[in-house]
């Protein structure tokens, strides 16, 4: 990792590894529907795994987003044998800890609560219902709060922390061993190839304009809380961005770094990009999105008025259209208040007319 010393408000950092991948995978293969992925494939990658290690990452999906903090910690070289070699290191009873609390992750006072639950090695009800408040506030009314099923799991995992650690890190191996390993070498020149080009594109474009296209249309018009940025390639995420403290004044950018004519799906030929772009444009209400941000960017309120649909409801097309490279979304701080505005990304169009000549070979 290395810093260019040509920005300075922040300063630019470079970070990649497949250990980043690895967990994101698991995220994706969890919840395929939010990243626009078939369920029945991920359904039948989960069914490689051991019954005891399905399980065990099942349940570490409510406790284990993306430990950024973590990895971004590993000695080089960041890939997968790094990662479970480290991770073995780390006494059983405290891997929950160190993978699922990063900076700003959560507020102290739910740490120290977690901390007590294993401690005393169980729970009682007034720690599930400071969990419960704790994601009724963190999230907000208008998306659900967990159940207190999923609720109970967590709970139970920091109450039996040591047995929990174990079957972790089992069920990672066994994930390794059936599916990734192969994938880490399908997937490390991409990863390369897109820090290489992020290098190049920061030489000549300002911050703004290298993290919008780093992240295919999002555009932040608001100072980043952070002295240091480092930038981390994921093949498994594009095009969607995280952007997660990993430290004091550093925050990590992951970006999507699968090429355009890619496929997640290993051994598929019709590239991601090409299958969600005509999805979206066979929905009605998403052609409606992108004729009414041909002509001016909306916040998703003034499109949920035009179109009479409920404002969740055009957030879940809108997140459809993000997907498919549609649009672009400019993130600002209006009056003390973050405000996303949403725009038809410049050329997208063209762009999938020319991929889809491409893939069908102009009809030779």
């Amino acid at each position: 990792m290395s810093a260019d010393t040509e920005q300075t408000t922040p300063k630019l950092l470079w970070d990649h590894g497949t250990a980043y991948d690895f967990f994101q995978s698991l995220m994706v293969l969890h919840h395929p529907s939010k990243f626009s992925v078939r369920g029945a494939w991920t359904a039948g990658m989960r069914a490689r795994l051991s019954p005891e290690a399905r399980d065990a990452l099942e349940k570490s999906q409510t406790m284990i987003y993306m430990p950024a903090h973590w990895i971004h910690g590993l000695p080089e070289p960041k890939n997968v044998e790094t990662a479970l070699w480290s991770l073995g290191q780390i006494p059983p009873a405290e891997r929950l800890e160190a993978l699922a609390v990063g900076p700003d992750a959560l507020p102290p006072r739910i740490v120290a609560m977690l901390r007590r639950v294993r401690k005393n090695a169980a729970w009682e009800k007034q720690d599930l219902d400071l969990l419960r408040d704790h994601h009724r506030c963190e999230h907000g009314e208008h998306k659900r709060v967990p159940p207190d099923e999923k609720l109970n799991q967590i709970l139970d995992a920091w109450a039996h922390a040591e047995a929990f650690g174990e079957q972790y890190l089992a069920a990672l191996r066994n994930y390794q061993e059936v599916f990734f390993a192969e994938e880490e070498k399908r997937i490390e020149p991409a990863l390369k190839e897109a820090v290489s080009r992020a290098r190049r594109l920061s030489k000549k474009l300002s911050l703004g304009d290298l993290l919008e296209e780093l992240s295919q249309g999002i555009r932040i018009d608001e100072p980043l809380p952070a002295d240091e940025l480092v930038l981390v390639p994921s093949y498994w995420i594009t095009p969607l961005i995280l952007l997660i403290p990993v430290g004091p004044q550093r925050q990590l950018f992951l970006f999507g770094a699968r090429p355009p004519q890619a496929s997640l799906i290993p051994g598929e030929t019709v590239p991601d990009t090409l299958v969600r772009a005509l999805k979206a444009l066979c929905d009605p209400t998403r052609l409606k999105i992108l004729h009414y941000l041909g002509k001016e960017p909306l916040a998703a309120a003034q499109l949920a008025r035009r179109l009479r649909l409920r404002t969740p409801t055009v957030m879940h097309h809108l997140h459809g259209l993000r997907l498919a490279g549609l649009i672009q979304v400019t993130i600002a701080v209006d009056a003390g208040k973050k405000k996303h505005r949403y725009g038809r990304r410049p050329n997208a169009l063209s762009d999938v007319c020319d991929m889809l000549k491409s893939y069908l070979g102009n009809g030779r």
